[in-house]
């Protein structure tokens, strides 16, 4: 995926812009893949279930996540695990965006391509998957609950359109 970025993305994305500089060239900076655990409050089997999944997923130990604050209505206190995340840079997230791109993503039921309007306006990308057993290292016997997480692409793009055309280089299927 590297490769493909350095060979085949950056050429492309240099002369659809205009750069004058490769290092004005809008590259992935990090992954962050987030699960939130809010069911799991009370049941520590499950928690260690689910970030067991998470890491078995992305490769990396996932750091659990605590309430900032108690909120009375959702029944949590302050302090509990409340969700896991991994941030994942470098050589793991070209690893993992591989994956997703092309085994985790389309084995989606009902997939037509991911939505164009996901974009947070600062040239950085957000989409939720539904369940975990879109990929392939999760054994479907052993899912103890089937959980969804949320995949954010951060870039250095500085516009929402360059970053649609990296990550549609590096080969993300966007809906036509």
């Amino acid at each position: 995926m590297k490769d493909k970025y350095l060979n085949e993305a950056v050429p492309a994305l240099k002369e659809k812009f205009q750069y004058s500089n490769i290092m004005d060239v809008p590259k992935l900076v990090k992954v962050v893949v987030n699960m939130g655990l809010g069911d799991c409050k009370d049941n520590a089997k499950l928690l260690d279930a689910a970030v067991a999944d998470l890491a078995t997923i992305t490769g990396q130990k996932p750091i659990v996540l605590k309430a900032k604050k108690s909120v009375a209505n959702f029944k949590v206190r302050e302090g509990q695990n409340v969700g896991a995340k991994v941030t994942l840079r470098s050589d793991r997230m070209y690893e993992f965006c591989d994956k997703l791109f092309n085994i985790a993503l389309p084995r989606v039921r009902d997939f037509h391509g991911l939505s164009n309007n996901a974009f947070d306006g600062r040239g950085n990308y957000a989409f939720g998957v539904k369940e975990q057993l879109i990929f392939p290292e999760i054994d479907y016997d052993q899912v103890e609950q089937i959980r969804g997480m949320d995949i954010m692409f951060v870039t250095t793009a500085k516009t929402d359109e360059e970053a649609h055309e990296l990550l549609a280089q590096l080969g993300l299927p966007f809906e036509r």
